[in-house]
């Protein structure tokens, strides 16, 4: 049978590796993946203890408001990121030294 622990444990693994790959990378997108990564750590959270909780599909709610939230921070920073590399020609954040000329 698959505890509340279980659940936690992948999500706690999903969020380590979201983290590492934000502290290591330095192309955008794979930062981007590695927030990402972190949110659905997050929404795993969520619906798990939505599944051992005795209301009624709280944490369906919940993680579905965080996947809406998900959706549209990611469109905002891929545009964010789109303009900078059209701007820049590069994605590398490192190289990107100043944001105004």
């Amino acid at each position: 049978m698959i505890t509340l622990t279980h659940y936690l444990l992948v999500s706690a693994g999903l969020f380590s590796i979201g983290l590492y790959i934000i502290l290591s990378k330095k192309n955008a997108i794979q930062i981007l993946i590695g927030i990402e990564l972190m949110l659905n750590a997050a929404i795993l959270n969520l619906v798990a203890f939505g599944k051992f909780d005795q209301l009624k599909n709280s944490g369906q709610t919940f993680a579905l408001f965080a996947i809406i939230l998900a959706a549209a921070s990611t469109a905002v920073a891929l545009a964010i990121v789109l303009n900078v590399y059209r701007r820049y020609r590069t994605i590398d954040p490192g190289k990107v030294n100043q944001l105004k000329d």
